[in-house]
C-alpha cells in the first residue's frame, strides 16, 4: 500500500505564512504555485529503492520558534563539539528549530558587502538578489513532488553572498539544530560565490529524536560565478526518527569550481543527490562522500557531474561501511553533453560490508555525447580484506581495533578534506559510534 501523501495544509496556511515573515510577492507566489503542483507531480524514483511507503509529507504546520543564545556554553555538549568554544567562530550561524538563535559575522565581511544571514532576513533586505538564484539554475521547483513540496513549505534556511573578488579566509560555519522532533524540516540553503570572489564553507544538521517521526527536506544550492572558488563541507547527522531528501547542487561558470566534502552520518531513511552543473569552460567540481549505515536503515545516494562547459573536469569520490541489516545504494554519474570537448569525468564508489545481512551496491555510469574527452570509473563492495585483517593481527593488534583501523583508512579520503577540524573529529567521532 501506497502512503497517502495529500497535503494537510492549504492555500490560505501558505499565504499566512508568507505574510508573517513579511516575504516579497515573488516568494508568496512561488509558494502557491508550488501548493498546486505538488499534487499533480510524481515522486522522485531513485535506482533500486522504494520510496513510495517513506512518509515525506509529515507536516507540523506549527512554526517552532528557538530560543536564542547570548553563549555557545549554553548550548548542549553534542553541539559544542562542533564548535570551539574557547576560540569561537567569527563567521557563525545556529539555527535552533526554524529560527536563529545564534550570529556572528566580522566587521571585515560586513565592510566587504558578505551577506551572511537566514533565508527570511534575506529575502525581506535582499530580495532581488536572492530572487536572481532562488530555485532558478541549480534546483527547479517543478522536478518531482518534494521539490515542489520543499518550495511551497520552505521554514529555514540560510543566505550567504560573496562580492566580486573578495577572498573569505576564515570559514563560514553553520548549525542546523532540529531540536523540537515534532516539526519538520523544509531548509533551504543557497550560497554565491560572485566573480572571482571565494569562501570556505561548512555546515551541520542535528536532530535527537529517535523515535518520535519527523521528515527533512531540505535543498541547498550552491552558485560558483566566473574564476569563484568554493569549499563546501558538510555532516549531516539526522536521528532515525527523521526521513530525509537532501539535495544539494552546483553550479559552476566559466573557471570556477566547487569542491564538496559530505559525510552523511544520518540514522533514518535516507535520499541523497548531489549534482554539479559544469556550465562554464574550465570549470571544476569535485565530490567526496562518505556514509555509515546501520540497524535496518536504507539509503540512496546519488552523486553526478554534468558537463556542459568545455575543458571542465570532475571527480566523484564515494566510501561507504554498511553494518547490521543496512542498505545502500551509490549511484555516480558522469554525463558530457555534446559541445563539452575535452573534458574529464572520473568516479570511484566503494562499499565495505560488515555483516552477511548488510547490503551495498555501486553502480558506475558514464554517459557520454562527446567524442574528445577522457572519463573514467571503479566500483567494489566486499567485506573486510582477511589479508589486511592478518596482517595487522600478526602484528599483535586485537580483531576489533584491526576493524577498527581499516574502516578508518576506508573513509579517511574524505573525512580529511573537511576544512574544520572540530567538525572532522565530530566527523571521527560519528563514525566511531556508528560502527561500534
Amino acid at each position: 500500500m501506497t502512503v497517502e501523501t495529500k497535503l494537510p495544509y492549504d492555500k490560505d496556511y501558505i499565504v499566512q505564512f508568507s505574510q508573517d515573515r513579511n516575504e516579497p510577492d515573488w516568494m508568496k507566489t512561488l509558494r502557491l504555485q508550488a501548493l498546486e503542483q505538488a499534487d499533480s507531480l510524481d515522486m522522485p524514483k531513485p535506482d533500486k529503492t522504494k520510496i513510495d511507503r517513506w512518509n515525506f509529507s509529515r507536516f507540523n504546520p506549527n512554526y517552532a520558534e528557538g530560543h536564542a543564545i547570548s553563549s555557545l556554553n549554553e548550548l548542549p555538549e553534542e553541539l559544542k563539539a562542533l564548535l570551539d568554544v574557547e576560540n569561537p567562530p567569527k563567521n557563525l550561524l545556529i539555527q535552533r528549530n526554524h529560527s536563529v538563535a545564534y550570529h556572528t559575522l566580522s566587521e571585515e565581511l560586513k565592510e566587504k558587502g558578505v551577506i551572511f544571514t537566514d533565508i527570511f532576513t534575506a529575502m525581506q533586505n535582499h530580495s532581488d538578489l536572492v530572487e536572481q538564484y532562488y530555485m532558478k539554475d541549480a534546483v527547479s521547483v517543478d522536478e518531482h513532488r518534494l521539490t515542489a513540496l520543499h518550495a511551497a513549505l520552505m521554514n529555514g534556511g540560510l543566505f550567504v553572498y560573496v562580492p566580486k573578488n573578495v577572498q573569505i579566509v576564515e570559514p563560514i560555519q553553520v548549525v542546523f539544530w532540529q531540536e523540537n522532533p515534532e516539526t519538520a524540516l523544509f531548509n533551504h540553503v543557497l550560497v554565491v560565490a560572485d566573480e572571482s570572489s571565494s569562501l570556505t564553507y561548512v555546515e551541520n544538521y542535528l536532530s535527537q529524536n529517535e523515535t518520535e517521526e519527523t521528515v527533512a527536506n531540505v535543498v541547498t544550492e550552491v552558485i560558483a560565478k566566473d574564476n569563484a572558488k568554493i569549499s563546501f563541507g558538510a555532516v549531516d547527522h539526522f536521528a532515525a526518527g527523521t526521513t530525509t531528501y537532501m539535495n544539494r547542487r552546483g553550479v559552476t561558470y566559466r573557471d570556477a569550481s566547487i569542491d564538496w566534502a559530505l559525510g552523511q552520518m544520518n540514522d533514518g531513511h535516507t535520499v541523497f543527490e548531489n549534482l554539479t552543473h559544469l556550465i562554464g569552460d574550465n570549470s571544476s567540481g569535485h565530490a567526496k562522500m562518505v556514509t555509515v549505515g546501520r540497524g535496518k536503515q536504507i539509503q540512496n545516494f546519488t552523486t553526478k557531474s554534468l558537463h556542459i562547459g568545455q575543458d571542465s573536469d570532475a571527480h566523484i569520490l564515494q566510501h561507504g561501511v554498511m553494518k547490521e541489516g543496512a542498505t545502500a545504494i551509490f549511484n555516480a554519474i558522469g554525463k558530457i553533453e555534446h559541445g563539452a570537448t575535452r573534458s574529464n569525468a572520473e568516479q570511484e564508489s566503494r562499499v565495505l560490508m560488515l555483516s552477511e545481512k548488510a547490503r551495498g551496491d555501486a553502480n558506475p555510469i558514464l554517459l557520454i555525447d562527446e567524442n574528445d574527452v577522457t572519463a573514467g570509473h571503479a566500483a567494489s563492495v566486499g567485506r573486510v580484506d582477511p589479508m589486511q585483517m592478518y596482517y595487522l593481527m600478526s602484528r599483535g593488534i586485537s580483531q576489533a581495533e584491526a576493524e577498527r583501523l581499516i574502516i578508518h583508512g576506508f573513509l579517511a579520503p574524505v573525512v580529511k578534506q573537511l576544512p574544520i577540524a572540530s567538525v572532522r573529529e565530530q566527523l571521527t567521532e560519528l563514525i566511531e559510534r556508528k560502527v561500534y
